[in-house]
């Protein structure tokens, strides 16, 4: 006979026994939804067994369970004088519900009935005060555990210990775990103190508890493995990592839901991000956490345009994204530099709950920046309504990239006027403006204002500096900043040195830069060319092939160039020499045509930027064979005229095709936006933004 037809069958009114306890209890027990335990409770009421504290307990217990609490205070509250069974039911369920100050209030309520608690009591008591970050009530809530003597009870301890982790309180928890004996400690507890360590920051302890349990022989549960993969996550030990993913596989736990969400971030997070691609795959319904997962992780190795990819892909899923995904996938449009695909970003963040979300709103602003349009990102500045420091910043941080030094100044005046504080990234994008416009008197004052603020230079501010300094003749000046630092320099900062060396063929002190950035970072190609550079520069012909002969023994080679135009809303990438495009015969015919019209304007080219010591006619194919010039040639055949080519490059660019992209934008009436290396450059009428200081 059916639950339903029990429940309706008229022996339920009679003396025959069949709505004993046990019977009634094991109709709780097999209930499916909460309209049968409403049934259930009447037909107890009609026969007096409401005052059950037996059955009472068991449906309290059931209507938590399917998240009822409403109904299972009710049931409560009829009860007259509840003992201790009921009592833990209705806080348990408080508690595994969240309703964590309703669990709380309870007990003060039990109290007050003067029923005692048990060990059943404070477990579910300690986890509502970590929910609620209470530590007075949860120290309180100790000392009653202490009193009673339940100090040895090991679940009451691992609550304690999950409760001080959660409120920051590392030596409490460590000293009740400490004081559990050895042979008491379970896996729970082992687990609660590694999340202790973990959640708070302290990884490397996490990981040396962790190395304990193991010895002790304790085997790890999916929680604890859990915890240890997010701590080599933050640490970036991929190696550790993988033994982890190991012992996963050893233990049949490869498909635990968050051990898969933890091993996808793990790898994604650590480059590897093929290898997250193969976990998240696994994965039937992958969850919000492990979309972020793998957009952040492509966004952030590099891979820019499969996040965007994966962002479209998470949206055709109807999975809701939120501020992590958006934000990554605007990071990933910045990366990729495609104005059309920010458009549709920005359409996208318009129509959803995001909109207003400041956050998002200076994320936008340095994406339509690094997209190459000032005027874009200033009209997401304009229509944000709460301000913060972030957005002012992203904004100067924007005009300093198109080296637009005024406008960054004045709104940095506009920004102190309304009282915004300025921060480390404001000073940044001030140091950048004035770099790039060669303002010295400017970006001197305002590298030395960051003191009146308490702000620390930083790497990147001393290598604005030095390189706005250098750039503009003051080498000594630049050389004595460095030995006046009071952090030790870094890469970026002798970087710039060596540059200013080169512009100015400042060889000795431009080789001691050169020695510096070699001691640190042995492997960067970028240092040999760059002072290659510089000897060529000098004409210096034999230092040259000396450096390029230890480039060779150390197995380095030069970048080769690559530049990227947009062209209908994608990205076509060209390389030095490119005869692979499909299109190749029509774009080599562009480029002589551009070159033949070139020499008609009476442009020569500038034979030191090839770098070598060829002849002038070697060095003249070379140049007009940069991607750049190939990426032109391509843009003006495959779009209508008068369209505005948006290239990035990645190189810096060279000082003939800076020349000749001038004299092109003239000849053709077009307007070229190129992003290399160090900014953006806006050709047009001749004429570059940098105004030839770059």
């Amino acid at each position: 006979m059916s639950e339903a037809a029990l429940l309706a069958s008229p022996f339920l009114y009679t003396n025959s026994g069949i709505h004993s306890d046990s019977f009634y209890a094991s109709l709780i027990d097999s209930s499916t939804h909460k309209a049968q335990l409403r049934q259930i409770h009447a037909r107890l009421l009609v026969l007096g067994l409401h005052f059950s504290g037996f059955l009472i307990t068991k449906l309290i217990q059931a209507s938590s369970s399917f998240g009822d609490v409403t109904f299972a205070r009710q049931v409560f509250d009829d009860l007259p004088r509840p003992q201790i069974f009921p009592w833990n039911a209705i806080i348990r369920g408080y508690s595994r519900n969240s309703y964590f100050q309703d669990a709380l209030l309870m007990y003060s309520k039990m109290q007050l009935a003067r029923v005692s608690p048990d060990s059943f009591t404070f477990p579910h008591l300690l986890k509502a005060c970590s929910g609620l970050s209470h530590l007075p009530m949860g120290r309180l809530v100790h000392s009653q555990v202490f009193r009673l003597g339940f100090e040895a009870d090991v679940f009451v301890q691992n609550g304690l210990i999950a409760l001080y982790a959660k409120c920051r309180r590392l030596g409490c928890a460590r000293t009740v775990f400490e004081g559990l004996p050895l042979p008491e400690r379970t896996i729970v507890s082992w687990t609660a103190i590694i999340s202790a360590y973990a959640q708070n920051g302290e990884l490397v302890e996490a990981l040396e508890i962790f190395s304990q349990m193991r010895k002790m022989g304790v085997k790890p549960d999916w929680v604890a493995l859990v915890s240890v993969l997010n701590a080599f996550t933050c640490l970036q030990d991929l190696e550790q990592g993988r033994s982890i993913h190991a012992s996963v596989v050893k233990m049949g736990l490869e498909t635990e839901p968050d051990l898969l969400i933890s091993l996808n971030t793990m790898y994604a997070k650590c480059g590897q991000v093929a290898t997250a691609k193969i976990l998240f795959d696994k994965m039937k319904s992958p969850n919000l956490i492990l979309w972020n997962a793998m957009i952040s992780g492509y966004a952030k190795n590099g891979y820019a345009k499969d996040a965007i990819d994966m962002f479209h892909k998470m949206i055709d899923k109807d999975v809701r994204p939120d501020t992590i995904s958006i934000t990554s996938a605007i990071s990933a449009c910045a990366q990729v530099g495609c104005l059309e695909q920010a458009c549709w970003m920005e359409k996208y963040v318009g129509r959803s709950d995001y909109r207003d979300d400041v956050f998002i709103s200076s994320a936008l602003i340095d994406m339509f920046a690094k997209c190459g349009s000032v005027e874009c990102a200033r009209s997401v500045f304009d229509r944000t309504l709460d301000r913060d420091v972030v957005v002012w910043s992203a904004m100067i941080v924007g005009y300093g990239l198109h080296g637009r030094a005024r406008e960054a100044i004045s709104l940095y005046r506009t920004m102190e006027h309304d009282g915004v504080h300025p921060n480390d990234v404001t000073f940044l994008g001030l140091l950048m403006a004035c770099n790039h416009s060669g303002l010295v008197r400017e970006g001197w004052w305002f590298f030395n204002r960051m003191a009146d603020h308490k702000i620390n230079p930083q790497q990147q501010h001393y290598a604005c500096v030095i390189d706005l300094l250098g750039r503009a003749g003051h080498m000594d000046q630049a050389y004595e900043v460095i030995k006046c630092m009071p952090i030790q320099p870094g890469v970026t900062v002798w970087g710039a040195l060596l540059s200013a060396c080169k512009k100015h063929r400042h060889v000795e002190l431009g080789e001691y830069a050169a020695q510096q950035l070699f001691s640190i970072d042995p492997s960067n190609t970028g240092h040999y060319v760059q002072l290659s550079n510089l000897y060529a520069a000098a004409r210096l012909w034999d230092c040259v092939a000396e450096v390029r002969v230890r480039m060779k023994e150390k197995g380095l080679s030069k970048d080769v160039g690559c530049s990227w135009v947009e062209v209908r809303g994608r990205l076509e990438a060209f390389r030095v020499g490119d005869k692979s495009h499909p299109r190749y015969r029509d774009i080599e015919r562009q480029v002589e045509w551009i070159e033949s019209r070139l020499k008609e304007g009476g442009f020569v080219a500038y034979k030191d930027s090839s770098l070598h010591d060829l002849n002038d006619e070697e060095a003249e194919e070379t140049l007009c064979n940069h991607s750049e010039r190939i990426a032109i040639a391509y843009g003006l055949i495959s779009t209508p005229q008068g369209t505005t080519l948006r290239i990035t490059k990645n190189l810096r660019a060279c000082v003939n095709c800076h020349a000749a992209t001038k004299l092109i934008s003239k000849l053709v009436g077009r307007e070229f936006v190129v992003r290399d290396t160090n900014r953006f450059h806006h050709f047009k009428d001749g004429v570059c933004s940098c105004n030839d200081y770059w």
